[in-house]
């Protein structure tokens, strides 16, 4: 299992403990990642969001204009690949985040307002069988 929570690699350079997650990696049964450090970004980072270009191709844009797509698309594949090592059927992912959210992201307006849809990573994974979980989700 891969999950996303414990350490201080958001944006701001903040965590989103959770003590029911931190277990799980103590007991072994769970590796903490973070697909946007894997990606090559910085700890703290401008924030960034997912946001359409004409041809509805998705890019992940900072909030300083700067397309950080490679970054995150490069992450993804490096969690992937960690996953496929472990054998992990299961990841818990941050939620709204442009790379781990599941099931909403921020809409790419910097506005605070969340859509339907799933970050790069969170994506990826669940298009190569792993269960993705968020930390609300998650059972």
């Amino acid at each position: 299992m891969l999950v996303l929570l414990e350490y201080k690699c958001r944006y701001d350079g903040k965590d989103n403990r959770n003590e029911k997650i931190i277990q799980l990696v103590k007991e072994g049964k769970a590796i903490p990642v973070c697909p946007e450090v894997f990606g090559g970004l910085p700890i703290p980072r401008v924030p960034c969001e997912i946001v359409l270009d004409d041809e509805k191709n998705i890019k992940v844009i900072n909030k300083e204009g700067v397309d950080c797509t490679e970054n995150f698309k490069e992450g993804a594949k490096k969690t992937l690949a960690i996953a496929e090592i472990l054998g992990a059927d299961v990841a818990i992912l941050k939620s709204k985040s442009p790379s781990c959210g599941c099931g909403k992201i921020y809409d790419g307006t910097f506005s605070g307002k969340l859509v339907e849809g799933d970050g790069v990573a969170a994506k990826l994974l669940t298009e190569n069988g792993i269960k993705v979980y968020n930390e609300d989700n998650y059972k």
